[in-house]
């Protein structure tokens, strides 16, 4: 563990870039259909729109518990895992929305790993408080 969030960096400068590029895709896709605010009559502009809104309505809650986690000592190993999960997930909910606005495997995986890694870093957040309020 480090005192800097080095590895919260990490995580957070990669999905950063994903976020990035997912924004880019948004501005293409408003040149390419002349739509100035909303989505007009565009479908991909309409999924591009949500597959980057759903992104930054998890992933800064995400990166507040990663943090949270990093700072209160979780191991490194536990650290990269939930970054690395987080990525892929993402990934996969981007990758599924894109090829069907429907249920799809990617965007499935995607959204249960998105939920495994809120739940299991608010539980180790929340198991760190009663391991400290008991001792």
């Amino acid at each position: 563990m480090t005192s800097q969030l080095t590895i919260t960096g990490l995580y957070a400068g990669v999905l950063t870039l994903i976020y990035l590029v997912l924004a880019v895709q948004i501005i293409r896709l408003r040149w390419k259909h002349r739509v100035g605010i909303g989505t007009g009559e565009a479908e991909e502009l309409n999924i591009a729109v949500r597959i980057h809104g759903n992104f930054i309505e998890y992933v800064p809650l995400a990166l507040i518990l990663f943090a949270t986690m990093e700072v209160q000592n979780a191991s490194v190993g536990l650290l990269h895992g939930v970054g690395i999960a987080l990525i892929i997930a993402r990934l996969c909910h981007a990758v599924g929305l894109t090829r069907s606005a429907g249920v799809s495997l990617p965007r499935t995986i995607g959204v249960l790993t998105t939920f495994a890694v809120l739940l299991l870093s608010a539980g180790f957040g929340i198991g760190q408080f009663i391991g400290v309020s008991l001792s």
